[in-house]
């Protein structure tokens, strides 16, 4: 059974820094993909970094510049490095692929960040 756990939210101040990580577990087959996307409070979610399996990684603008999305192949990790936070990157964050098997997303739980003084 896949499974997705994210980890690293909290509260940080503007100017400050998280790392979030996603767990993955239970996946047997490529994943061509891997996303973070994020949800404030009584908004949709939205997408916000993706790497590819085959080479390169897409932002959002707002984000562009103060995030990287990484991923670690051998311990089954995907990384959002975000600096320079900002009030409006408050939301929970979901790590998320699409799986060829059930032809749907794979969220996991999220994780909340809070940017605030």
């Amino acid at each position: 059974q896949v499974q997705l756990v994210e980890s690293g939210g909290g509260w940080v101040q503007p100017g400050g820094s998280l790392r979030l990580s996603c767990a993955s577990s239970g996946i047997d087959f490529s994943v061509p993909a891997w996303y973070w996307y994020r949800q404030p409070a009584g908004s949709q979610r939205d997408w916000v970094a993706q790497w590819y399996a085959s080479g390169g990684t897409l932002y959002k603008d707002s984000v562009e510049g103060r995030f990287t999305i990484s991923r670690d192949n051998v311990n089954n990790m995907v990384y959002l490095e975000m600096n320079n936070l900002i009030p409006e990157d408050t939301a929970v964050y979901y790590c998320t692929f699409y799986s060829p098997r059930t032809r749907t997303h794979e969220w996991g739980q999220g994780t909340q960040v809070t940017v605030s003084t």
